[in-house]
């Protein structure tokens, strides 16, 4: 599909669900991967599983911590000499309310786990890939970072404000060989945030997970919701050379549901 061979990635959040996807597929098209996590038990289960010592390593940190996102891309670089794509897959929110009843330290948390991990993770990651004149940076929004529903404020505001970073970032850097693009996908119930948070996000909204799931899949064209490796294929078109045309681009992966 677009060889990475001798390209090196690191994924937040990529013991699980979408960034696993993702870090399997690098693994396939010849990338080494670094693989981060909060949860260190989790963290090893993982590269247990994947089974590729030489071509895959965890580094633990929590996205929320500005020192432990440097410290992603320091270890990245450590390990295999170079990081060429970064995946800011982590992300979430949790204690979702109607606005009227939102705590600030609720918002507070998503903008830290959204948007300033990708700030965090970025930055550091861009010097890099500035100095050897190639890079791509792939970040994780969502249908919501282009649409939006109630009761889910926080999570909303922060995937729109990683679309505008994403913008903003793809053309401080489009004559540097680096591409900046996000991925919108549509709701996936099979990953860990979501079978943890999903039931919370519904009840803020007054429905039950299964009626929330319903309510993605119905907005969808494809009357369906979306599956980790429909986002993985689109993210290695993205880290190939095949996808150094696409920077600045809010791509959906969200079976026709956001209307642009």
């Amino acid at each position: 599909m677009g060889d990475l061979t001798g390209r090196v990635a690191a994924i937040t959040g990529g013991t699980r669900g979408i960034g696993r996807a993702i870090a399997e597929a690098y693994l396939a098209e010849g990338a080494k991967v670094v693989i981060n996590g909060s949860n260190a038990d989790k963290g090893a289960r993982a590269l247990e599983e994947i089974g590729r010592p030489d071509d895959v390593a965890f580094v633990q940190g929590n996205v929320k911590v500005r020192e432990d996102c440097e410290r992603i891309i320091s270890e990245t670089v450590a390990r295999f000499g170079r990081i060429d794509i970064l995946v800011n897959n982590a992300g979430g929110a949790n204690n979702h309310a109607p606005v009227v009843d939102l705590t600030d330290e609720a918002m507070d948390d998503a903008l830290k786990w959204n948007l300033w991990s990708t700030l965090w993770c970025s930055r550091p990651a861009l010097r890099h890939m500035i100095d050897q004149q190639w890079g791509r940076i792939i970040n994780m929004s969502s249908v919501e970072g282009k649409c939006g529903k109630p009761g889910l404020s926080i999570y909303v505001t922060a995937k729109h404000a990683i679309n505008g970073l994403t913008k903003s970032m793809a053309q401080e850097v489009g004559t540097l060989g680096v591409t900046v693009n996000s991925l919108c996908p549509g709701f996936i119930k099979d990953t860990d945030i979501n079978r943890e948070l999903a039931p919370l996000a519904a009840e803020s909204m007054g429905l039950t997970l299964d009626e929330l799931v319903a309510m993605f899949a119905e907005e969808a064209a494809t009357k369906r919701t979306i599956e980790c490796e429909d986002v993985a294929a689109v993210a290695v078109l993205l880290a190939s050379e095949a996808g150094a045309g696409i920077t600045g681009s809010l791509i959906s992966i969200d079976g026709g549901t956001s209307p642009y």
